[in-house]
């Protein structure tokens, strides 16, 4: 049990998102993001992928309502004892406080494991007083790693009013970038298409027209229409992409029976079939405001597929369905070319011996800044038309 530095509030640690009633858990996530539902949360445990033996240990912070009610607030939380599977990099930090003889791991890190996406991290029930909570929280989170004597903490992916009360409690903010389409209230692709230049209008129906040259016929699978033998075939394209990327995949094939069980309505599933076999998907979680693309794989390489499947089908769906954005994952400076933006992305680091803290915020400082310079140059040259379109509200 950790105390936070608010008199008479409590935060304490439970080791399994399943010994957390999910209606009490939901009520401070709020319904927004999938990746923060306890059911989401709860098959990567249930299966697995998330556990002390693969370097995620859970130890998610419930915040005591003081009225003896259910919990105020909440924050995944994992005990790391590696970096991967976070999409922000800190291994040279790591290097280099081990170089001097600190010892960077086990760390702290609340986040949705395997998930560059962005989203709360501070939960509050819904009714309570937000940034008050918030802050007990962030307290909270200190007071946690000093029980578990770990030395710190990253807090990653969250939104810039997240990221600017941490900084106000002592955390360091770090900025980098992704790349996401935004919904201008189009009513359909051409639409989308008339704000970009001529070239790049070109450029993209020539790239859908020649995806699917082969004869490959894509179907979009979500709620009761996924089936058992869908996971199956996109199994196959998932664990081809993660050996290639990153030597060995992260989730295991009872994490999407899982996930269907419990939440197959936020699921987008996107397979291309060619000669009457699965040859490519991918995998898309739904927000109540966006789309969020995670896993793509394939079994055959068709010219463009992989532009088709992954960004312009996302944005197809977006626009049918009055989604605001979508999210396409980390990194990508080619999604530019297909109508994607420059987007600023947060987290927010707490570390307690004040020398390396001191050489971390210098070398932050000068971060911010190179991210912000990438981001409005890149802006200034992306494929949009000259007007008002080229910059969003």
């Amino acid at each position: 049990m950790a105390s936070s530095e608010e008199d008479g509030v409590v935060a304490r640690i439970v080791q399994s998102i399943g010994d957390i009633p999910a209606a009490h858990w939901d009520a401070c996530a709020g319904s927004s993001d999938p990746f923060l539902s306890h059911a989401f949360l709860k098959a990567l445990e249930d299966s697995e992928c998330v556990h002390g033996s693969t370097g995620w240990g859970p130890v998610h912070l419930l915040l005591d309502d003081p009225d003896g009610g259910p919990p105020a607030g909440c924050v995944p939380l994992y005990v790391k004892s590696h970096s991967r599977g976070e999409f922000i990099f800190d291994y040279g930090w790591a290097d280099a406080y081990e170089r001097a003889g600190g010892r960077y791991y086990p760390k702290l890190l609340a986040a949705v494991p395997f998930t560059p996406a962005t989203g709360p991290r501070l939960l509050v029930r819904e009714g309570l007083d937000k940034v008050l909570v918030q802050r007990q929280l962030a307290a909270g989170l200190i007071g946690a790693a000093e029980h578990l004597k770990i030395a710190t903490i990253s807090v990653n992916f969250l939104p810039e009013d997240e990221w600017d009360l941490l900084d106000d409690a002592d955390y360091l903010k770090r900025a980098d970038q992704q790349y996401h389409w935004y919904n201008r209230d189009y009513g359909s692709f051409d639409d989308f298409l008339d704000d970009l230049s001529s070239r790049k209008r070109k450029n993209i129906r020539k790239e859908r027209r020649g995806a699917l040259a082969s004869g490959v016929e894509i179907e979009w699978l979500s709620g009761s229409d996924i089936r058992e033998e869908h996971w199956d075939a996109f199994y196959k394209f998932y664990m081809d992409t993660g050996s290639r990327k990153w030597g060995q995949p992260y989730l295991n094939r009872e994490f999407f029976s899982l996930i269907t069980e419990s939440m197959a309505d936020r699921i987008l599933l996107i397979l291309c079939r060619r000669q009457d076999r699965y040859i490519a998907g991918a995998l898309n979680l739904i927000g109540e405001e966006a789309l969020f693309g995670r896993y793509w794989g394939c079994i055959e390489d068709h010219p463009f597929l992989h532009f088709e499947v992954c960004y312009y089908q996302a944005i197809d769906y977006a626009i049918q369905h009055g989604l605001s954005r979508v999210e396409a994952g980390a990194q990508g400076p080619h999604k530019i070319a297909r109508g994607y933006r420059p987007t600023q992305t947060h987290s927010a680091h707490y570390i307690r011996d004040p020398g390396f803290r001191e050489a971390v915020a210098n070398y932050l400082e000068h971060e911010r800044a190179e991210v912000g310079h990438d981001i409005e140059y890149l802006s200034e040259r992306g494929p949009f038309r000259k007007g008002e379109r080229q910059t969003l509200d």
